[in-house]
């Protein structure tokens, strides 16, 4: 299987709101319980670090980074989210589009990217700590599911070559 990673584009949107729709019903990836519109996805996003995979022709994967305030001094500091289908799990798309997703926040100036996972998610947790993340710690308790109060695990990467100075 030949993976292309690449921008995204605005016809990729179908596409990703299905890779996302997928996490929604795993109960294992977001809080969230819908899909937003295209809009609203993208004005919370970088629109330099928003990255797809596609295979044979089809989006498979995506990637992003978030911008995490509005705040000057935090210009530098964002909030991966990344999303592989479930057909395309285990065969290494996650860990080449988290890399390329960790490059190229570089070059747009990001010196640390940060995930925000479930416990339970150890498949993501185990891909974020093989790309250069370490575990900062758990929020307990922040927010409920289902009637449920769910944990964060929260990681960080910072860059070996922005914000070193």
């Amino acid at each position: 299987m030949s993976a292309n990673i690449r921008s995204m584009i605005p016809s990729d949107w179908p596409s990703v709101k299905e890779i996302y729709e997928e996490g929604i019903r795993s109960k294992n990836a977001t809080f969230e319980t819908q899909a937003p519109t295209y809009e609203k996805w993208m004005e919370t996003s970088h629109p330099n670090c928003h990255l797809v995979v596609e295979t044979d022709g089809e989006v498979v994967a995506f990637a992003k980074v978030l911008y995490t305030s509005a705040r000057p001094v935090y210009a530098g500091v964002g909030e991966v989210s990344i999303y592989v289908h479930p057909k395309a799990k285990g065969k290494g798309i996650g860990k080449k589009l988290l890399n390329e997703l960790i490059r190229v926040s570089e070059s747009q100036g990001f010196w640390t990217i940060k995930a925000v996972i479930f416990p339970e998610n150890e498949a993501s947790i185990h891909l974020h700590k093989s790309c250069g993340f370490r575990l900062v710690g758990i929020h307990e308790r922040m927010g409920k599911m289902d009637g449920v109060w769910r944990d964060n695990v929260l990681l960080e990467k910072r860059s070996d070559i922005v914000g070193t100075d």
